[in-house]
Parts: C-alpha cells; structure tokens; sequence
C-alpha cells in the first residue's frame, strides 16, 4: 500500500509541475512577452523659435516626447541623449534624464535640444525647404534601463527610437512617426 500511495504522490506531483510549467510558458510567450512603446515627438514653443541670432551657437528647441508603454512591466530608463538630424547632418542634441515609464500608460517627457542653426543654416538644402514651407529632421534615441515585473524580476532592456519629425512653417505645425524596437 505504501508503494502505491507513493507512486500516485509522485504522479499527481508530476501532473502539478506539468501544469505550472504549462501555465508559466504560456504567459511568458503571450501577456509578457515585450511590445514596442508608441511613441510620439511634440516641438513646442516654435513661434518663438529664432534661427538667427548674433552671437548665438545653439538655439534652444523644446520638445514633449510622449511614450506609452504597453507592457505589464515598468520601466526605468537611464540618463540618454537623443540626436536631432537635418539631411544626415547632426544639428541638435537633447539630453534626457531617467524616467519611469508605467505599463499601460503614457507618459510625457521634456527634452530641450540645442539646436545648432550655423550647421543648419549652412545646408543648402534647408533655404530650399524653408522657401518651400515645410522640412523633416529625423531623431533618433536609444532607451538603457530596466524593466520591472510585479517588484520580483527586474530584467535589462533597450528600446530604439528612430522619428521623423516634419515641421510646416506657415500653419507652425509638426507631424511625427516614430518606429521603436525594446530588446531584452
């Protein structure tokens, strides 16, 4: 009798492992498994903004950067710098602070970039594009921190940003698509 009770302690065990195991890798590859934030780049304060200056390197160029997160997870990014480019050309950096990004909600954050106007004044095609009434940066910014699950596991992760920003000058109005991408 005690063999017998025995075997069906351990196959009732085996079953119960099965299931949690079942369980565990089913959630793993479904509810938190990573999904890529959505992101959106705002300029603001672009009726102020003043290409021209005597005497003046860097212009500053305010920005509302709004990400939602997806992901059941929290994460905590670290201290970043974000590259705002004209025609392949570097012409602004925003430096970032860390932020915590909740999951399953948005969150805005200020960025100033000192937007370099001798490098782009100096392209051609910027006077071109300006006459036109409108022109495109791109930006791009790339997200170190940790991801945060339910307070137990904290796993390393990445998230690249890369944006199109266009701006229209007469109506003083910005379009964004951003394309992100988080590794784990």
């Amino acid at each position: 009798m005690t063999k017998r009770g025995l075997k069906i302690c351990l196959l009732v065990s085996i079953i119960f492992l099965i299931i949690v195991a079942t369980v565990i890798l089913s959630l793993v590859f479904t509810i938190f498994k990573p999904k890529n934030p959505d992101v959106h780049v705002y300029p603001i304060g672009l009726e102020n903004l003043q290409f021209l200056q005597p005497n003046v390197t860097s212009v500053p160029l305010h920005m509302v950067v709004t990400i939602f997160n997806p992901n059941y997870g929290t994460y905590k990014t670290k201290n970043t710098t974000g590259y705002l480019n004209y025609q392949d050309t570097l012409v602004a950096i925003a430096p970032i602070g860390p932020k915590k990004l909740p999951g399953h909600r948005t969150t805005n954050v200020s960025a100033t970039a000192g937007l370099m106007s001798v490098e782009l004044i100096s392209n051609d095609k910027f006077l071109v594009d300006v006459a036109d009434g409108s022109f495109n940066f791109t930006a791009k910014a790339i997200f170190h921190g940790k991801v945060h699950m339910s307070k137990v596991f904290k796993v390393k992760a990445m998230v690249n940003i890369s944006c199109d920003i266009f701006f229209n000058i007469t109506s003083l109005g910005t379009d964004s698509y951003c394309i992100t991408k988080i590794k784990v």
